[in-house]
């Protein structure tokens, strides 16, 4: 069985890449990338996939039985370039593609769904069997603040007291790998997301305990907040989006109760409190 997996010069890809390779022959595995020399050190092998290039995709598709279809990152483009994906994987025969997509996206407030809801419909029309990964937060999408928090003295952000029940990627990681090589899964939709929750006044809290600093939490209303992360060098568009997120993790878009992630790895979800320690000792 030839597996592929896009999104192999990312930052969940390569986690995945590492997982699949400790339980399945790594010439079984394909890594696809549009530049494919980025993706040389997975010790896999490479073919070149360029989500705007269809013509790239039937020879990247070509032998693959299960496709681990990781969501593109180009927001406000990935649904073009998903179908262009979905309709190479049917022409080249692809018998499953597992997706990668976002907590409750048929019913989310977060502009990030509507992408990933259609590209959930386009895999649903084109026939081919698919399971669906709702992916919640990345812990890391806020840890990874942490060193401009500890430059500014504060933690900033418009998420209220909204609960983010975040995991880590290596905890979302092994969801994929136990999906991909796992039984039953076909035709099932996970809602993926931490055991536990916390605010970002918790977080910040986190950070001040585990720095021996005192690192407040500073909510900002959205416009402000977006004017920040632009200020930072945001793009102004990318600044306004990730504001807008908080905002619906401040009315409940991103909490969640169902531990379907655990269940699905076997373990526990990681705490926010360990991806804290691993982002401080991985300062400078």
């Amino acid at each position: 069985m030839t597996i592929a997996i896009t999104g192999s010069t990312g930052r969940l890809g390569p986690l995945v890449v590492d997982r699949l390779k400790a339980r399945v022959p790594a010439s079984d595995l394909v890594a696809l990338a549009r530049t494919p020399s980025k993706a040389e050190g997975l010790g896999v092998n490479v073919r070149k996939a360029d989500f705007d290039r269809p013509e790239t995709l039937g020879p990247a598709l070509g032998g693959v039985d299960t496709l681990l279809f990781i969501s593109a990152s180009e927001v406000g483009k990935r649904l073009a370039q998903h179908r262009n994906v979905i309709e190479a994987a049917k022409q080249a025969g692809v018998k499953w593609i597992i997706y990668t997509s976002l907590l409750r996206a048929d019913a989310s407030s977060l502009s990030l769904a509507e992408e990933h809801f259609g590209t959930e419909e386009a895999l649903r029309a084109s026939g081919i069997p698919i399971t669906i990964l709702r992916n919640g937060w990345y812990t890391e999408n806020y840890t990874d603040q942490i060193p401009g928090a500890l430059a500014a003295g504060a933690l900033i952000g418009s998420a209220g007291n909204g609960r983010i029940s975040g995991a880590s990627r290596p905890d979302y990681a092994d969801a994929a790998v136990a999906v991909a090589l796992g039984t039953g899964h076909e035709g099932r939709t996970y809602e993926l997301a931490g055991d536990g929750s916390f605010t970002l006044n918790e977080l910040a809290a986190e950070v001040s305990r585990q720095t021996g600093r005192t690192i407040p939490y500073k909510d900002l209303p959205l416009e402000e907040y977006a004017a920040a992360l632009a200020s930072f060098g945001l793009p102004d568009g990318l600044a306004h989006a990730i504001a807008s997120w908080d905002v619906g993790a401040s009315q409940g878009a991103l909490f969640d109760e169902g531990h379907q992630l655990s269940n699905l790895i076997g373990r526990p979800t990681t705490p926010m409190a360990v991806t804290v320690a691993e982002t401080l000792k991985s300062l400078p």
